[in-house]
């Protein structure tokens, strides 16, 4: 459920007397009867910023624009631009490529600002079909002749073209009824209108610290704003811990909460979705009081998120609420069940985070008293100074100032870029390049195998997440936070695969099978998990082995043995024993056969040896003789110097 709220006080609640909580309460109860009937209007700050017309001269001059809470508001910068104005799609409800009209800006012209008239569609409609025409931001004039311009809100809920709204990334904007008529007048009498919109000064910047709140609920079953806010806690974290690790801000979480009206504290709504007597409230995350969660858990998990910001911020380290918010959300949602007390303290003691500490910040919430931080809450709900009260969910509010535009990692860091004093910016305004170092610090929350040096923690540019890494090859698959598991053909060269192992008496037995992807399985001999332990079988006392008459049965670590008795020999095959003379004649005759045939081997060897030698020794003599009698090849006649017979 979403919903909207607007606050009818804006007295302080601290350091009040029963008295003073008496009348506090019968206004909160003024509120929620406001709520329900939608007759009562708050304090509601609009957001606005500059707009300043340059062109034609008879327009010149400053104006302001409500900004819409969708698109993306240039924060910190301005954009200067030609209007158009298209009067066969006067209101922008339908695309303009059904009027073959494009507003995309030819290179070295000015962008395009879309005008449109109020009504017909939601806001965001208008935006959408001016950013597929070209625009680089819309105008919507209002139809009503107000005194003070209203924001532009994205749809409820129940809407069901609601994927595209994070998908708008142009500025949007409001301007009175009579700025509107006057644009209007001056394009049909052939006139350019040139306006610069500022966002300069829609932020404080006063120093080099910048401070900002995040409104937010707990519940995750409120359609897509739920899915929204969930998505922007995942994708701003890494950015948001940057910044308060290193000074540059500080930040706040806060929730928002009702409280029953006094002569209903005894119906079932009131005791299904409160706490504390009807003190602090919350909507029923279904709308129905027969299924699903409450009111009353979403409060609770309310003040256990807001407790877990305190007690680590009392350990310096505020930045771990993002974690806590972005786990719970993936761990314990409401669809599954899971959105508890147990499986949020599981994820708070994954952090590292003093759990006795936040139980006692959150208290009795069946007393009769007030809860000093709810109390606080509510306090802050009600706008002081030219903030306003909160009455959007989710709201973000930067150096005091409420932000409006798309909630998102990147608009709204360019916002709170914005609120720094120019010149003081940390880099990470200048730079998209963001990297974490969250794993350095209780591994981040993730599983590890300490064993193996193994994590599921992975820094990001979004912040730190759990997911089962891939190691040599092995991948190992489960949920990243509490348990990964090795799989594949390889899985058992890391680690063992995460399974049990034992070596004992020169022998090693393992629970990890190459042959199965994914599991451990004590092998045959043992029994149990096959993780923590296996534990030997005692093969003997199931008589499954040894069940010969003459057989006696000896149980082993990881087997048995089988012994006969009367001199006889074990055989395993056929389970039987038998007498050792047939063994030991059997064997002889095998031994004799043996000796023959490596004997004739032998002299079948020294016959071959004995023949070589003596013809290699024949050939080298024969070749000696013959040397004396006549030139062999490669040898030359010498001549004699004795004496010779005369013819």
């Amino acid at each position: 459920m979403v919903f909207s709220i607007s606050w009818a006080s804006t007295s302080s609640i601290g350091q009040r007397g029963r008295m003073a909580r008496t009348w506090e309460r019968s206004k909160l109860s003024i509120w929620v009867w406001c709520l329900l009937c939608g007759s009562c209007v708050g304090k509601f700050v609009v957001e606005k910023f500059s707009l300043k017309v340059a062109a034609p001269e008879s327009l010149k001059g400053d104006y302001e624009g409500s900004i819409g809470n969708f698109g993306v508001p240039q924060y910190g910068g301005s954009m200067r631009g030609t209007v158009v104005y298209s009067k066969d799609n006067r209101d922008a409800c339908k695309s303009f490529e059904g009027f073959n009209a494009s507003f995309k800006s030819a290179p070295r012209e000015l962008p395009t600002i879309l005008l449109a008239d109020r009504g017909e569609c939601y806001f965001t409609m208008k935006a959408w079909n001016a950013q597929n025409g070209g625009a680089a931001a819309i105008l919507v004039a209002d139809d009503k002749r107000e005194k003070e311009l209203i924001t532009m809100d994205t749809p409820g809920g129940d809407h069901n073209g609601s994927d595209y709204l994070q998908n708008i990334t142009i500025p949007a904007a409001l301007i009175k009824e009579s700025l509107g008529d006057e644009i209007k007048k001056a394009l049909s009498d052939g006139k350019m209108v040139t306006i610069s919109l500022d966002w300069s000064e829609a932020l404080p910047h006063p120093d080099e610290r910048v401070e900002y709140e995040f409104w937010t609920n707990s519940n995750d079953e409120c359609g897509p704003k739920c899915d929204t806010q969930i998505e922007f806690v995942k994708n701003f974290k890494g950015a948001a811990q940057i910044l308060e690790r290193k000074g540059y801000a500080q930040f706040t979480p806060h929730y928002i909460t009702w409280l029953c009206p006094e002569q209903f504290l005894s119906s079932e709504q009131c005791e299904s979705q409160c706490i504390n007597n009807g003190r602090y409230c919350a909507p029923d995350p279904e709308q129905d009081f027969g299924k699903g969660y409450d009111g009353r858990a979403v409060v609770l998990q309310n003040l256990r998120q807001i407790c877990f910001f305190k007690v680590a911020n009392e350990s310096s380290k505020p930045w771990l609420w993002w974690d806590f918010v972005s786990d719970f959300a993936i761990r314990c949602p409401m669809k599954e069940e899971k959105f508890t007390k147990e499986c949020a303290e599981k994820v708070i003691q994954s952090l590292g985070v003093d759990l006795e500490k936040i139980n006692q910040c959150i208290g009795d919430p069946d007393a009769d008293v007030d809860n000093l931080v709810l109390m606080a809450e509510q306090d802050a709900q009600v706008g002081a100074g030219s903030r306003g009260d909160v009455s959007i969910l989710p709201t973000l509010i930067i150096n005091n100032r409420q932000y409006r535009g798309k909630l998102d990692r990147g608009a709204v860091l360019k916002a709170v870029c914005a609120g720094f004093q120019e010149t003081t910016e940390p880099a990470i305004c200048l730079s998209s390049d963001i990297e974490t170092n969250e794993c350095l610090e209780n591994n981040g929350g993730c599983w590890q195998d300490e064993v193996a040096n193994i994590t599921a923690c992975r820094d990001t540019f979004r912040g730190r997440v759990c997911e089962c890494p891939l190691v040599q090859g092995v991948k190992f698959v489960g949920d990243g936070y509490t348990h990964c598991e090795a799989s594949g053909a390889l899985r058992c060269e890391i680690n063992n695969g995460g399974c049990w192992n034992q070596t004992r008496g020169g022998r090693t037995y393992s629970a990890c099978a190459d042959d199965s992807s994914t599991g451990c399985k004590c092998p045959p001999g043992f029994t149990g998990d096959g993780v923590n332990s296996c534990e030997d079988v005692d093969e003997c006392k199931e008589k499954k082995v040894c069940q010969c008459p003459d057989c006696k049965c000896k149980n082993t670590w990881g087997g048995f043995e089988c012994t006969c008795s009367g001199g006889l020999l074990y055989m395993q095959e056929p389970d039987t024993c038998i007498s050792t003379h047939s063994v030991t004649k059997s064997n002889f005759g095998g031994f004799f056969w043996i000796v023959i045939f490596g004997l004739a081997a032998a002299g079948v060897g020294v016959y071959v040896v004995y023949k070589y030698r003596i013809r290699s020794y024949m050939d080298s003599e024969i070749r000696s003789i013959m040397a004396q009698y006549m030139p062999l090849d490669g040898h030359v006649e010498v001549p004699s110097h004795g004496s010779h017979a005369n013819i």
